[in-house]
Formats: C-alpha cells, sequence, structure tokens
C-alpha cells in the first residue's frame, strides 16, 4: 500500500525467490538472502553488489549451491563481471 506521496507503508514487504520465483513467506526461517559484491579487473571490490534471496525449499533440497551459480553466471554477463 502506498500513501498520497507514493511511499510504501506496508509493515512486510515479501520477497521471492531468485532461484524458482516462489514468495519467501515470513514463516520461512530457513531462507537467506546472500549479496555477492562486484570486483574491478584488478580484482577490488567496487562498492557494488549483486542481490540473491534463497527459500528454504530449495536449501532443503541440497540445490542451494547450483542454483546460486546458476544465478551469478546469468547475471555476471550483465554486470561485465570477469
Amino acid at each position: 500500500m502506498q500513501n498520497e506521496e507514493g511511499q510504501n507503508m506496508d509493515l512486510y514487504i515479501p520477497r521471492k525467490c531468485s532461484a524458482t520465483n516462489r514468495l519467501i513467506t515470513s514463516k520461512d526461517h530457513a531462507s537467506v538472502q546472500i549479496n555477492v559484491g562486484h570486483l574491478d579487473e584488478l580484482g577490488r571490490y567496487t562498492g557494488t553488489f549483486s542481490t540473491f534471496a534463497l527459500c528454504g525449499f530449495v536449501r532443503a533440497q541440497g540445490d542451494a549451491d547450483s542454483a546460486l551459480d546458476r544465478l551469478w553466471q546469468k547475471k555476471k554477463a550483465e554486470v561485465r563481471q570477469q
């Protein structure tokens, strides 16, 4: 819900799993959010990052590692990371 000024007034804004596009509910205590830092050509951190959220279902299946790798390979081309 937004007020007249366009600011979000909701107390809880649910996230979506980056791997499955499922909503991450407030009761999913196994979910994680991971920030992957971007590096320049010399391997130094640039101060920017990409955020990935993984739901508990993906983690329980043991697919979190492969899902995160797949998501980063796809995102890496967008941010021109090597």
